[in-house]
C-alpha cells in the first residue's frame, strides 16, 4: 500500500442512471432512453477521477458481503483503483443510487445507503496505516463525522495533503474538521449550510470562500450554482467561470473537480492554473449520463478552451 499519491474515505455504491425525456408524474409511465449501470458512489467517483488523471490511489468505504460488492470492487480494480482498505460488511446489501436525469440534465436520486453501509470511527482505524502513507487524504463529509474526523485526523498527523469534500451532518463538529484540512470544496448547497445562504453570484463565492478560509483550509473552493467556482488561497483569489458545455447530467462533476483539484496541488501547479484544472474536469463530466468521470488529456484541455477568459 505504500506509496499512493490519494487515498478516498467515501462513499462506494451500485450506480444505475437512466435517462427519460420526461419524469412522469404520479400513476403514469415513462420509457427509459439509456441506462447505464455503473460503480458509483462520491467516494468511487473520486478514485476513478484520480486514477483517470494518473495517480495511484486507494479507497477507503464499504460494501456489502454480496454478489453486488463483488462487481463493485471488480469494477475498480480494473479502473486501477487499490481496494484493499475497503471494508466487507457482513448481513447487509451494498448501497444502490438510481439517477434518473430528463432531458433538461435536472436529475433526481433514489437512494438505498444503509447505515451499514457508512463508514466508523473503527474502520479508519483499522485502515491507520494505509492513510497515513498517503500523500493525500480525500475526505467525503456525506459520511458520520466520527469517521471523517478520524481520517482527517491521521492525514494531519502525517503532516498530509487533507482534502476535505462537502459540510458535515454535524455543523457543531466541523471546527475541529476544518482546523485539520487544507483543502475545503464545497458545492453551492453545502456552502450555504456553512455560511448561512447559498452564494449567488462571484462576489458571493469569493466572500464565502474568504469565510471559509478563515476557519482553517488554507484553499477553499466553494461553487456558485450555475455560474462557476470561487478559489480563495492566502494570498489571492479567482473566480472561475464554468466551461461553456451542453450539460447532460451534472451528476460527478464536483467529484471530478476534486479529483483534478487534488491532482493539481499534488504536482506543485500554481492556485490559478489548479483552479482552471478543476473547472475543466467537472465541464468533461457533464456531458454524459451518469456521475462516472471520463477524464482524459484531450478532453480536459477540450473544455480549458472552453473556459471564458477574463
Amino acid at each position: 500500500m505504500a506509496g499512493l499519491d490519494a487515498i478516498v474515505v467515501g462513499q462506494v455504491a451500485r450506480d444505475l442512471v437512466l435517462l427519460v425525456d420526461e419524469v412522469p408524474d404520479a400513476s403514469r409511465a415513462a420509457s427509459v432512453r439509456c441506462r447505464r449501470e455503473l460503480l458509483g458512489g462520491k467516494g468511487a467517483n473520486q478514485a476513478v477521477g484520480l486514477a483517470q488523471l494518473g495517480a495511484r490511489v486507494g479507497l477507503l468505504g464499504v460494501v456489502g458481503q454480496d454478489e453486488v460488492g463483488d462487481r463493485l470492487l471488480g469494477r475498480a480494480r480494473s479502473d486501477g483503483i487499490d481496494v484493499a482498505p475497503v471494508v466487507r460488511r457482513e448481513g447487509a446489501p451494498s448501497a444502490l443510487i438510481v439517477d434518473v436525469v430528463d432531458a433538461g440534465g435536472r436529475w433526481r436520486y433514489l437512494q438505498d445507503i444503509g447505515e451499514e453501509m457508512l463508514l466508523t470511527e473503527a474502520d479508519v482505524a483499522g485502515a491507520e496505516e494505509v492513510v497515513r502513507a498517503a500523500r493525500a487524504v480525500l475526505v467525503q463529509l456525506q459520511q458520520p463525522l466520527p469517521a471523517a474526523l478520524a481520517a482527517a485526523r491521521c492525514g494531519r498527523a502525517a503532516d498530509r495533503l487533507v482534502v476535505l469534500d462537502g459540510a458535515p451532518d454535524d455543523l457543531d463538529g466541523a471546527a475541529e474538521l476544518f482546523a485539520l484540512a487544507d483543502v475545503l470544496r464545497a458545492d453551492a448547497q453545502e456552502a450555504g449550510l456553512l455560511v448561512g445562504d447559498p452564494p449567488k453570484d462571484a462576489d458571493a463565492g469569493l466572500r464565502a470562500g474568504r469565510e471559509l478560509r478563515g476557519r482553517g483550509p488554507s484553499l477553499v473552493a466553494v461553487e456558485v450554482a450555475g455560474e462557476g467556482n470561487a478559489f480563495v488561497w492566502p494570498d489571492g483569489e479567482v473566480f472561475v467561470p464554468l466551461s461553456e458545455t451542453p450539460m447532460v447530467d451534472s451528476t460527478g462533476a464536483g467529484d471530478a473537480f476534486v479529483a483534478a483539484l487534488t491532482v493539481g496541488l499534488l504536482r506543485g501547479d500554481p492556485p490559478e492554473r489548479t483552479a482552471r484544472y478543476a473547472v475543466a474536469a467537472a465541464g468533461a463530466t457533464v456531458g454524459h449520463p451518469g456521475g462516472r468521470p471520463a477524464l482524459t488529456a484531450e478532453a480536459i484541455e477540450e473544455q480549458l478552451v472552453r473556459i471564458p477568459s477574463d
